[in-house]
């Protein structure tokens, strides 16, 4: 590790090992952060573009209720087209008050339901839509590194099309520095798994967060 060469993911992972007990712990967290929540913050502005807090939470618990014969109904209904299919989705479960969408993402803590997609997929929607959430509410959480990475990889090798950052990582050298993960070739760029999740994501960072000659060609 350190170095600006090449290489794949450094240790071979297995995304389902466990992956529901993290993201019913995920789940369970943010509710938690969320219960004591003033009614005045749900409208903040989230990292994700054009959603809210409240939003995200929304198009959370529609990806919780998917299933994935219901998620090939709802995409066809959509057009074949992913953004229009999440913002039914998000309008679908939004409730007037946003403590009833919360009380909705409580009741569907504990599902294990998915739509068609890679088991990474369930540790992306919740690491960055966790921060997408608590980071502009000034809120602070620790996620398991070991996890994040398994997300990261997955996040790195998928085309932006399909929800991945593969794009962004092209001539770069990403290395985690709190748990053992590098992948890619050219420039490195260090930081932990949830900030290099976060960037590869296509999420502002501050720039501190990261360190090395490609940082800014990721930022960007």
């Amino acid at each position: 590790m350190g170095s600006e060469g090449g290489g794949s993911v450094s240790r071979k992972r297995n995304p389902g090992a466990g992956i529901w007990t993290v993201v019913h712990d995920e789940r369970t967290a943010l509710v938690r952060d969320l219960e004591a929540l003033p009614a005045d913050k749900w409208a903040t502005p989230s990292l994700c573009p054009g959603w809210d807090v409240h939003d995200v939470l929304a198009h959370l618990v529609d990806d919780a209720k998917t299933t994935r014969l219901g998620f090939v109904r709802r995409f066809i209904a959509a057009g074949f087209d992913f953004d229009r299919c999440n913002a039914q989705g998000v309008a679908r479960e939004r409730a007037k008050d946003p403590f009833g969408t919360l009380d909705a993402f409580r009741a569907a803590v504990r599902r294990t339901t998915s739509a068609p997609a890679p088991p990474a997929t369930r540790l992306v929607e919740v690491f960055v839509h966790g921060e997408d959430i608590r980071r502009p509410l000034g809120l602070a959480r620790s996620y398991p590194a070991s996890h994040v990475a398994s997300a990261l990889a997955y996040q790195a090798a998928t085309s932006m099309k399909l929800g991945g950052g593969k794009e962004r990582t092209e001539g770069l050298r990403l290395e985690a520095t709190d748990t053992e993960f590098g992948t890619g070739a050219g420039k490195l760029v260090r930081g932990t798994a949830s900030a290099l999740l976060l960037a590869v994501s296509g999420r502002p960072l501050d720039t501190h967060e990261l360190a090395g000659p490609g940082t800014a060609a990721l930022l960007a």
